[in-house]
């Protein structure tokens, strides 16, 4: 009774398993399924940002570190003795040419002044009687003798000369007196004074008064590789070259100006040249004494092919790029750099002007991968043209 009663239930397990492998099997041939199998959604476009590569004029720069300076540097000195009595500028100030910087006491130049100005009169009276003589001598005739006529006459020469003298000593007084007012030789921007009032300043001191730098123009000091001097030399010789001057972390332009000299030697310890630039510098944006970065137009490349430094990619066979064909799909190509400068690279071979070239996104991109620019690029019209 046990026996039969396994051997039913064994028959009934193994009706269950066929009845549900059968309509298993029903359910993987319906038709519906089936669609449903065939409707697994591809794989969905790879969003990437795209620009055209452009033909175009590219300026190749020499880039380099700088010192601005003074264009003309001054340091103002006394060229009398005397106590200063006033002191007509104020540190930092910009003073034009013959603005006046220091005033000593005039009172003894003023003195000897007088006093040549009397001596010169003393002996136009002395000149003035023994023309008179020599004029009375000469009506005498034979009554005079010719001794004290060639007396007088030499007289007269004499008191001429003298006048000669009082003249040279008036304007040399008068010179002097001058000079107790400083004036500034050039125009500039004055440092910190270097003495005060009622201090005895003195011609023979080393000392300045104060000093004077020319700003405008101004002049930038830069060097430049040596194996560069032939490109820099026929540049120079074709114009003036146009020198741009930067912050030392070369993102803010502060002026620009041309070269004007070439340094008449290398420096052999660090095969550098030294350059000298110079700029109007109406704004003030350069001061003495700055670092700087420079640039120097040196060429210009006519009609270059130029992408974006974003679109150049680096890999184990060197530099390639990403375009997009017409089936909006990523094609991998090998490319030569030649120049790079502000986010623009040129290309000289790999590429063609008015293709398209993947500029971010690369990292979600292979070789015959589908994209599109519908979420990546912020132009609007740009995404439509490429997705049609």
């Amino acid at each position: 009774m046990s026996k039969s009663r396994t051997i039913r239930w064994a028959l009934l397990i193994v009706a269950i398993a066929g009845l549900g492998y059968s309509g298993w099997q029903r359910l993987q041939s319906h038709p519906a399924q089936a669609d449903a199998r065939k409707r697994v959604p591809a794989r969905a476009a790879v969003p990437v940002r795209i620009t055209a590569v452009e033909q175009a004029d590219f300026p190749v720069y020499q880039t380099g570190l700088g010192t601005v300076q003074g264009f003309n540097t001054v340091v103002v000195r006394t060229r009398v003795d005397g106590q200063i009595n006033r002191i007509a500028f104020q540190e930092g100030q910009f003073v034009k040419e013959g603005d006046t910087l220091v005033e000593i006491d005039p009172r003894p130049f003023q003195a000897a002044l007088d006093q040549a100005k009397a001596k010169k009169a003393q002996d136009e009276a002395n000149l003035a009687n023994a023309s008179l003589d020599l004029q009375r001598f000469t009506k005498l005739g034979e009554f005079a003798t010719r001794q004290q006529t060639d007396t007088q006459r030499s007289t007269v020469a004499q008191l001429t000369a003298q006048i000669q003298a009082d003249t040279a000593a008036i304007e040399n007084a008068q010179t002097q007196l001058d000079y107790a007012t400083v004036r500034a030789p050039i125009s500039g921007i004055v440092g910190l004074r270097q003495v005060d009032v009622g201090n005895i300043v003195n011609a023979a001191s080393q000392t300045g008064i104060v000093t004077i730098a020319q700003i405008e123009p101004i002049a930038v000091i830069f060097t430049a590789p040596e194996d560069q001097l032939p490109d820099i030399k026929t540049a120079l010789a074709a114009g003036s070259p146009k020198t741009i001057a930067l912050s030392t972390d070369g993102k803010r332009m502060l002026s620009t100006g041309t070269l004007s000299l070439i340094n008449n030697q290398v420096d052999t310890s660090s095969g550098t040249v030294r350059l000298k630039a110079v700029f109007d510098n109406k704004d003030h944006a350069l001061w003495p004494g700055q670092s700087v970065s420079t640039r120097l137009l040196i060429a210009t490349l006519k009609d270059a092919t130029v992408i974006p430094d974003d679109a150049v990619q680096h890999g184990a066979n060197g530099l390639y790029a990403y375009t997009v064909n017409k089936e909006n799909k990523a094609e991998l190509r090998k490319i030569s750099v030649t120049r790079a400068i502000d986010g623009r690279s040129v290309v000289d071979e790999g590429l063609a002007p008015g293709e398209q070239v993947i500029t971010a996104g690369q990292f979600k991109v292979q070789p015959g991968t589908l994209v599109t620019t519908a979420v990546a690029s912020s132009d609007q019209a740009q995404a439509r043209t490429t997705s049609e």
